[in-house]
């Protein structure tokens, strides 16, 4: 089995210097590539310097993280594809848990290892944890980390499960089937198009796993910190584009309306905590999406199935209302 690991970078020469040397070393087992998303910096010239044995390709442009990584991945021919965000640090024998899942069952087509924080290696990092989930009316969080509260790791998910969705920070992936699905989404440019390529897979019948035993640090917020105002646009854009793309139809609607209010208290807590600005990034996110909604409802039309859910009801309303903070206390309702 062929693993190609693919760092996505963009003026990122520090991130490089300090999580490249990690990569390097422990993933014996892989082809390691720097995908260069027409970066101003030396970052490609430090990195031919330093570690010739990292093989290269420079997009043209920077089309942010899909439009990225389907221009870099069409030039690499292997079994595997790990999409690894530049800001992680990779441990010992990482690869090895990740084969052996894939080699469980050939319907396996994407993994996420455990995701713990850079900066605190004792907790899970935001971007992923420990797998990602999605409630009924379409919000995504992860064991280990919902919305603000993130999980000590005492070893609670050191298992290997099925998950919704896995991180985009560090995604295994069978390039068949990322073929096979339509690749990512580049109408998102960044945040989400990963779940929605899982949705789309699981939609095709494969199994989105977890392997716990597989572990990396994620330092985050390295190209958009958590509390930047375009990722806030982004992120709620984004999640409306996901929902209109794989929600069936006779849901759809309902569920708009229902996430319009949802998201309008969001604004509103945003203006009390003095957030004006994300409290704009809210409203251009739905202007952006009702402008586009045709778009993305002709894209869900071309899907075979669509509709699928995993999860609770609403993990809003657990976490504000009921104050269920981790993720062993989420019930159904």
């Amino acid at each position: 089995m062929n693993i190609a690991v693919i760092i996505l970078n963009w003026n990122g020469r520090s991130l490089l210097e300090q999580f490249l040397p990690s990569v390097v070393k422990y993933s014996k087992e892989a082809t390691i590539y720097l995908a260069d998303n027409a970066s101003a910096d030396d970052s490609v010239e430090y990195v031919r310097a330093v570690f010739p044995e990292v093989k290269i390709i420079q997009n043209a442009v920077n089309g942010g993280y899909a439009k990225g990584y389907n221009d870099a991945l069409a030039e690499i021919d292997t079994d595997i594809y790990c999409l690894l965000n530049s800001d992680i640090e990779v441990s010992e024998n990482w690869l090895t848990p990740i084969i052996n899942t894939f080699e469980s069952s050939d319907k396996i087509a994407a993994i996420q290892p455990k995701i713990l924080d850079y900066k605190k290696k004792s907790h899970f990092e935001y971007a992923g944890a420990g797998g990602g989930f999605i409630d009924k009316l379409g919000y995504p969080y992860c064991r280990g980390r919902i919305f603000d509260t993130i999980e000590e790791d005492r070893g609670q998910y050191d298992d290997t499960i099925p998950i919704f969705w896995a991180s985009g920070a560090c995604l295994f992936i069978k390039k068949t089937v990322f073929e096979e699905v339509g690749k990512l989404d580049e109408d998102f440019f960044a945040h989400m198009e990963e779940i929605d390529l899982c949705w789309r897979i699981q939609n095709q019948g494969y199994t989105i796993m977890y392997a716990g035993s597989s572990t990396v640090y994620h330092l985050g917020g390295a190209t958009l910190d958590v509390m930047n105002p375009q990722k806030t646009y982004l992120n709620f854009r984004n999640n409306l584009y996901l929902l209109a793309k794989n929600v069936s139809r006779n849901r759809l609607f309902g569920l708009i309306f229902l996430r319009l209010i949802l998201d309008g208290l969001a604004g509103a807590k945003y203006l009390f905590e003095g957030k004006f600005s994300h409290f704009v990034s809210i409203l251009k996110a739905h202007f952006s999406f009702y402008a586009n909604f045709n778009t993305f409802i002709k894209k869900g039309k071309k899907l075979s199935k669509t509709g699928k859910y995993y999860s609770i009801f609403s993990v809003v309303w657990q976490y504000f209302i009921l104050k269920r903070k981790l993720f062993n206390q989420l019930k159904d309702m």
